[in-house]
């Protein structure tokens, strides 16, 4: 079987819906949007949860706890193999060095460095954070992993 030989399922293909094109096509009068009201009107639509002006179940239950995730701050993740890629003359790595090489973007603030790749020449890495791995394979050519 190759691609060309492919036929769709019957019945997987529909006829473009044609509203307002009379009472011959099918979706006439009303297109397809009942009778009158909030809802048959262009722009009209009711929020999820609404019950009609009765008081709605999620207003109803309890609401109890807390979570964090609306508060939490996700690292930017570079890798040490990412770092090896700058420019030669960069001696020092920052949040700024990086943006300017177009692997982060210029507002981020909360940067992580993890251990995947190589790195050879030393350099001077300032990050909120450092993996294990990471900060080895820095020492290790020479070069100095700084928390900021």
């Amino acid at each position: 079987m190759k691609l060309h030989e492919l036929k769709n399922v019957v019945g997987a293909i529909h006829r473009k819906k044609r509203v307002g094109c009379g009472e011959g096509g099918g979706h006439g009068k009303t297109s397809g949007r009942g009778g009158k009201g909030q809802t048959a009107r262009s722009g009209g639509s009711i929020r999820p949860g609404f019950e009609g002006g009765q008081m709605p179940l999620y207003r109803k239950l309890p609401h109890r706890g807390f979570n964090q995730a609306a508060f939490r701050v996700e690292p930017i993740i570079v890798n040490v193999g990412d770092l090896a890629r700058l420019d030669a003359k960069i001696s020092e790595v920052n949040v700024t060095v990086l943006a300017n090489a177009g692997l982060v973007r210029h507002d981020e603030k909360f940067l992580k460095v993890l251990g995947d790749g190589e790195i050879t020449r030393a350099l001077k890495v300032t990050a909120s954070k450092f993996s294990e791995s990471a900060k080895a394979k820095i020492e290790k050519a020479g070069g100095q992993a700084i928390v900021a």
